[in-house]
């Protein structure tokens, strides 16, 4: 009996030995596990911050896109009002000229003018001026005198 109790005391120790070692061998993965864990939070906390920076940076290009945009509306909007206006000034100026040209005519007629006045303008040819002519010195003919 006492040899069977030796027996089962043996085995229970290896048993409780084998146990430990698997207990430390446990301990050891889960510590390393929580350095590993550890090192992914620093990579994810790093990761976020320049995530939020990136978004900050997206937003702020945004915002600056709208402006700009907005800026460039404006100007747009401006030049396209300052050719409406200009257009209305061409057509009354236009009507005056219409106005002044009825005006030239009945003036013309009432004196008794040969030719009414007409839109068409009649350019004169521009006279070609008669080029001077250069008087040709021969090579090493002409001293240049230094003094």
């Amino acid at each position: 009996m006492i040899k069977r109790l030796r027996t089962q005391l043996a085995t229970a120790r290896r048993e409780a030995d084998a146990i430990k070692e698997e207990h430390k061998a446990n301990q050891l993965a889960l510590e390393a596990s929580h350095k590993v864990i550890a090192g992914l939070m620093e990579i994810c906390l790093s990761m976020s911050k320049k995530i939020e920076m990136m978004k900050a940076k997206n937003q702020k290009a945004k915002e600056n896109h709208v402006v700009c945009h907005q800026k460039f509306q404006a100007r747009i909007q401006e030049a396209e009002d300052s050719m409406k206006a200009q257009h209305l000034i061409i057509e009354a100026l236009v009507e005056e000229k219409d106005g002044l040209l009825q005006t030239i005519q009945g003036l013309q007629e009432a004196n008794g003018a040969p030719a009414p006045f007409d839109d068409e303008w009649e350019e004169e040819p521009e006279k070609q001026p008669k080029e001077e002519e250069i008087e040709e010195i021969p090579l090493g003919e002409g001293e240049i005198d230094d003094e």
